[in-house]
């Protein structure tokens, strides 16, 4: 049955994939977004089909649509977009995920919640299962985006309680691949960026750090599958490659990839940057039977190839 599916920051880098995915099965899409951060060239290859609809909107605000399900993705997701303006960042978690909750509620629709590895804080645990509430400081200039996120996931799983909405919970870890946003400031877009153009390699700290990395469309198979899983699972479940990279070895097989000449740089920590980050991925294989399928070296590949054609548009 064709659904007409609402996916808020449908014009950022996962959320277009995500309307790209949901046509492709056969749906119409609402793609709603007000490209603080997203793009439209992110869609714009979706624009001449029938089924896809953009709508220039806030979240904060409240929608009056129809829709059968929704995704909600829209929130600036990167250091340097969300610090950029903190408050609107915590608005767009917690007014944003009232409005959509309650266009769910009005509706009684599904609605799945795009929340984030970041809920973990700066972890104790490792690697870091669903059931681990996370080491945050509340106070710091991640917060906005931190404790956005966990009040998100505590309205989503109060609405459920009190309303009885169909809720899905997803905590997504790094994901990379082509249109990410080439100034958004994560290490991935950063390093292809800075090799790219011959330009010295920043790495903050020692190196050491560690990070995984999931390429964008085992991600959103696992979001999907999520959303169309049983009603009685809601998550929190961890979406995420399992396999941990130090951030010095990234930007080593970086620069072998581009041929590049960048030389690495090292500058400081950044406050609260968490030195491991690793997702435990037991649920999602059991619930979901999802697991990343895309080796890191095909996706940084893949990915490159975008940079590098963002640059023969001079876009870069």
């Amino acid at each position: 049955m064709k659904k007409r599916i609402l996916v808020t920051g449908g014009g950022g880098f996962i959320g277009s994939h995500l309307c790209g995915r949901v046509l492709k099965e056969g749906h119409e899409v609402l793609c709603v977004d007000n490209f603080f951060t997203g793009s439209k060239r992110n869609i714009v290859h979706l624009m001449d089909d029938p089924y896809f609809e953009i709508l220039r909107h806030d979240i904060c605000f409240p929608l009056y649509v129809e829709v059968d399900e929704i995704y909600n993705l829209a929130c600036p997701a990167s250091p340097v977009h969300y610090q950029k303006d903190p408050v609107q960042t915590t608005k767009v978690s917690v007014l944003g995920s009232i409005n959509m909750l309650g266009l769910a509620k009005r509706l009684k629709i599904k609605i799945l919640q795009a929340s984030t590895s970041e809920v973990y804080g700066d972890p104790e645990i490792h690697p870091q299962p669903e059931t681990y509430w996370g080491n945050v400081n509340p106070t710091g200039p991640r917060a906005c985006y931190d404790e956005g996120k966990r009040c998100a996931e505590t309205l989503f799983f109060d609405y459920h309680r009190q309303h009885k909405i169909k809720i899905k919970v997803v905590r997504i870890f790094n994901t990379y691949g082509p249109r990410m946003h080439p100034n958004d400031g994560r290490v991935m877009s950063n390093f292809i960026v800075q090799a790219l153009k011959n330009e010295s390699i920043t790495v903050y700290g020692d190196g050491t750090q560690t990070r995984s990395f999931c390429y964008v469309d085992d991600m959103v198979e696992g979001i999907i599958k999520m959303m169309n899983s049983p009603d009685d699972f809601t998550g929190p479940v961890n979406l995420g490659n399992p396999e941990e990279y130090r951030i010095i070895d990234l930007a080593e097989k970086i620069i072998d990839l581009t041929g590049s000449r960048s030389k690495i740089v090292f500058k400081p920590l950044p406050q609260d940057d968490p030195k491991r980050r690793r997702p435990d991925i037991t649920l999602a294989k059991k619930k979901l039977v999802w697991e990343p399928k895309t080796p890191v070296k095909e996706g940084l590949n893949k990915t490159i190839a975008y940079f590098e054609e963002l640059m023969r548009k001079r876009e870069l």
